[in-house]
């Protein structure tokens, strides 16, 4: 509805972790998308963001960085990822609506976003909060599904599928699951403040066949080979692309600046005990067992 916020997919209380990864068979999955980050990431940097961490299964590709804060909208997984990664001051665990972040400009100077947006009814709102949160020469590496892809292009063409992959529209084939296609996310990139740069065909073997006949290092093996092809056709179900974003490589705020507040924007937040409080509208910001909360403010 007009006026409305978007709709959210929660994961609030979910076993996502060994629903959908832990000894289900997905190796190859987790492999090839490590593979796919390894090449586009930097060599080094102040402050990396994962938008959408989970239980934070890819944070371990960020040992070359300062700081590592993982944002997630469910709590419950971000305490998984924290009882695995520790409390330190290296890492930093925000609990948070994408369309609403807590992160002031210049937080991040590294960013990435894996298996989110193809559960964003608004990708653009989205993408205008994550670049707004970023240091002019920044990186930012997205994931996204890609309904583009070989199989759903052969589907379409047996006439097995109703939606056509080549137009430009997202398509949501299950409530809050969509793919898109390239040229849209590309515009996307582009209108939130983005440069789009190289992309990366991951997962192209994704399907059970392959992981029958074939070991899991000739499938990386070819896996190697094929992503680097996404630049020229982009034909994979999952598609990395790295973005930039314009001017010289700024310094990320210190980490006592680096909240505002998500309900009115203002920087002002004084911490008293496990509460960031606004000095600007009085809300009142939880911090609960070292996750500090923006989803919702506290009740006066």
């Amino acid at each position: 509805m007009p006026g409305q916020p978007p709709a959210i997919c929660d994961y609030e209380g979910s076993s996502y972790r060994t629903d959908f990864w832990e000894g289900k068979g997905r190796e190859y999955e987790d492999a090839v998308e490590r593979i796919a980050l390894r090449a586009l990431l930097p060599p080094a940097g102040q402050r990396y963001v994962e938008f959408g961490a989970g239980f934070g299964r890819l944070i371990n590709e960020a040992g070359r960085y300062d700081q590592v804060v993982l944002v997630d909208y469910s709590r419950t997984l971000l305490a998984e990822a924290q009882a695995r990664l520790g409390r330190s001051e290296r890492y930093l665990y925000v609990a948070a609506d994408v369309y609403n972040l807590p992160f002031v400009t210049n937080a991040f100077d590294v960013a990435i976003m894996c298996r989110v947006i193809h559960h964003l009814a608004d990708v653009p709102a989205a993408l205008r909060q994550i670049r707004a949160s970023l240091t002019p020469g920044a990186t930012f590496i997205l994931e996204f599904a890609n309904k583009r892809n070989l199989k759903a292009i052969a589907r379409y063409l047996l006439g097995r599928q109703d939606w056509n992959p080549f137009a430009p529209e997202p398509v949501e084939f299950v409530k809050l699951n969509f793919d898109f296609h390239p040229a849209y996310i590309q515009q996307a990139l582009q209108a939130a403040g983005f440069v789009p740069g190289p992309r990366r065909n991951v997962s192209m073997l994704r399907l059970g066949l392959f992981k029958t006949v074939l070991p899991l290092g000739a499938m990386l093996a070819l896996e190697r080979l094929i992503q680097p092809t996404g630049s020229l056709l982009p034909i994979s179900p999952s598609i990395f692309v790295r973005n930039g974003v314009s001017g010289s490589r700024g310094q990320v705020v210190a980490r006592e600046s680096l909240f505002k507040c998500p309900a009115c924007g203002s920087a002002d937040l004084e911490q008293d005990g496990d509460v960031l409080v606004c000095r600007t509208n009085a809300e009142r910001w939880a911090i609960r067992d070292g996750i500090y909360d923006f989803k919702e403010p506290l009740s006066a």
